[in-house]
């Protein structure tokens, strides 16, 4: 059976790993301290620069300790529990919602493999499975609400393969990229930063592909790549013809694996290197999380031999992580990219993953959106989503100050648990004290 853990009402705060942990201070606590530290400075400056610079800066330093002060960020290895009823829950239905995501498990063996091979996206003679695989695990999942797990179900430290997940992953990479100026413009060629070795986009088809158009999933990008053709996953048609870049959205595998490659291209280092260093240890993520790539997906760099990884799992590979990894790097993107002070990634990001694209408006830059609630009828409509088969979800909600994981959850119950997380929420976001 397994196993619901519902946070009561106590005084005592729980942890993952810790009995006490640090909480933010008060927001008039927090500005008194800044302007205290700021003091002298003020007193050293001359008068032209008492009446210019101290303000500038002051007035950027207490925008960032506002927010600071205002959020909490759990520390590694820690994650302070709150009880529903804190957080303005009903604790009878979260309980409610809980017992319906484990009642509604997924119908997919927990022999991962098996499952594979018996699937229609490998159901072709291109469909052999060319990465690792590894059994699932139990339902599993957690509810947090302005930033404190209030629920949580299964073993949400198991490492599990998460699928298409991965590819709001990938997109991360490309945003720091973007962010450093690596890539200059999403809207630049990407023939224009492959080495002369790398002729993925120099066919006529190819080379007016850019960088929105692999995020977005409508590059129409055509070859082979891994020993997989573009059409083993051309889930719209095969033997279709294939259309200009940029006019025509397709889910694509192959293609997202080009993204892939043309990424580490970019770097010049494992994308899992970039992933953990500018991303995963400044949010406090375990060291347990995986990223793979296929047995024959190597390259060389500077003469390092590097694997180029996979944006999903359906050959195997991708993205092997727990609960509550996915829940920190669904809370990084809750808080627009900045943790704890910190920016990790972008506004300017965060805006261009979750903006619609033109040819398919619940699709911005690997993340699902729920343009006109198509999506999920029972989100919010500034809610998106990312994504995998079995079903994983890492759902953020902006409106109701929600991050909420569910993993090996059937996909027609994702919507009915939608709607029972949502009708446990008793009060607005902005107006709970509990998280002041």
């Amino acid at each position: 059976m397994t196993e619901v853990q519902i946070m009561p009402a106590t005084p005592h705060r729980q942890t993952t790993r810790s009995t006490a942990p640090a909480r933010s201070l008060p927001l008039v606590s927090a500005l008194s301290l800044l302007l205290a530290a700021a003091a002298p400075a003020f007193a050293q400056s001359t008068a032209t620069t008492q009446a210019i610079a101290p303000a500038r800066i002051t007035a950027t330093a207490l925008a960032q300790t506002a927010a600071t002060a205002r959020h909490y960020f759990p520390p590694k290895g820690e994650w302070e529990r709150r009880s529903p009823a804190e957080v303005g829950m009903d604790p009878a239905l979260v309980d409610s919602a809980v017992a319906y995501a484990i009642a509604n498990e997924t119908s997919w063996p927990h022999d991962l493999r098996r499952a594979l091979e018996e699937s229609s996206l490998t159901a072709n003679e291109w469909g052999d499975l060319i990465g690792p695989v590894r059994d699932r695990g139990a339902p599993a999942g957690v509810i947090v609400k302005n930033g404190y797990i209030v629920a949580e179900w299964g073993d949400i430290e198991r490492v599990d393969m998460t699928f298409s997940i991965a590819k709001s992953y990938l997109a991360t990479t490309a945003g720091l990229a973007l962010d450093r100026g690596l890539i200059r413009s999403l809207d630049d060629r990407v023939a224009d930063y492959m080495p002369p070795e790398d002729d993925g986009f120099s066919s006529p088809h190819n080379a007016p592909i850019t960088w929105r158009m692999l995020l977005q999933q409508t590059s129409e990008w055509e070859g082979t790549l891994w020993d997989k053709p573009d059409k083993a996953d051309r889930r719209r048609g095969q033997d279709r013809e294939l259309q200009a870049p940029g006019t025509f959205w397709e889910y694509n595998d192959v293609r997202v694996n080009r993204a892939a490659l043309s990424l580490l291209r970019v770097w010049r280092r494992p994308l899992p290197e970039v992933l953990k260093e500018l991303v995963m240890d400044p949010i406090g993520a375990s060291d347990t999380w995986e990223w793979h790539g296929y047995h024959n997906s190597y390259i060389e760099i500077d003469g390092r031999r590097v694997q180029s990884v996979s944006g999903g799992g359906h050959w195997g590979g991708g993205i092997f992580i727990s609960t509550l990894d996915h829940a920190r790097f669904g809370y990084l993107h809750l808080r627009r990219g900045e943790w704890d002070g910190k920016r990790i990634l972008s506004e300017r990001w965060i805006d261009e993953a979750t903006t619609p694209s033109e040819l398919n408006p619940r699709y911005g830059l690997m993340w699902w959106l729920n343009t006109d609630r198509r999506q999920f009828p029972s989100a919010p409509e500034s809610s998106f989503f990312a994504l995998g088969a079995g079903n994983n979800v890492i759902w953020v909600d902006p409106e109701h100050d929600l991050v909420v994981v569910v993993r090996w959850i059937e996909g027609r119950a994702v919507d009915g648990f939608i709607a029972r997380v949502l009708k446990a929420v008793r009060t607005p976001a902005a107006s709970d004290a509990a998280s002041r």
